[in-house]
C-alpha cells in the first residue's frame, strides 16, 4: 500500500487505479484484501468486520461457512426449482385471466337486444348523434 521511504522522506501511497482485479483482469482493481495482498474489484470484495476481504480469504477466517462452489450449487438447484414454480405461478394466473374475461364475455352475451336499444334511444334524447 505503501512505497518504501528512505529517512527523511514521507512514503508515498501506491496508486491503485493501476492495478486489476485478480479474478477478472479487464476490471480496475476498487480495493487490496489485507489477508493475501491481492487486488480486487467492487464484484470480488465484500466487507468483513470493517475491511475490504475476498471471498477466499473470508472462506478461511469464517468457520464454519460452506465453501462458495457448494453455495453456487445449492442455488443452482433452487434456482431450477423456483424457476418451475414460477411457470406454475404464471400459467396459472393466466387461466385464471382467461377464465374471468371468458365468464364475463359469456354473461355479455346473455344481455337481452331490448336493453342496448333502449339505452341508444336515450342518448338520442339527451342531444347525442
Amino acid at each position: 500500500m505503501f512505497a518504501r521511504a528512505t529517512r527523511n522522506q514521507r512514503p508515498e501511497r501506491q496508486d491503485i487505479s493501476h492495478e486489476r482485479c485478480h479474478n477478472h483482469f479487464r476490471r480496475e482493481a476498487a480495493a487490496r484484501c489485507p489477508e493475501c495482498r491481492r487486488f480486487f474489484c467492487r464484484e470480488c470484495v465484500t466487507s468483513h468486520q470493517g475491511r475490504a476481504i475476498c471471498a477466499s480469504c473470508l472462506e478461511q477466517l469464517v468457520p464454519g461457512r460452506a465453501s462458495a462452489q457448494e453455495a453456487m450449487q445449492r442455488r443452482g438447484l433452487r434456482t431450477v426449482g423456483s424457476y418451475t414454480v414460477r411457470c406454475l405461478q404464471v400459467v396459472l394466473v393466466m387461466f385464471v385471466l382467461w377464465s374471468f374475461f371468458y365468464l364475463v364475455g359469456r354473461s355479455l352475451l346473455l344481455v337481452p337486444t331490448a336493453f342496448h336499444e333502449d339505452v341508444f334511444s336515450l342518448a338520442d334524447s339527451w342531444g347525442g348523434s
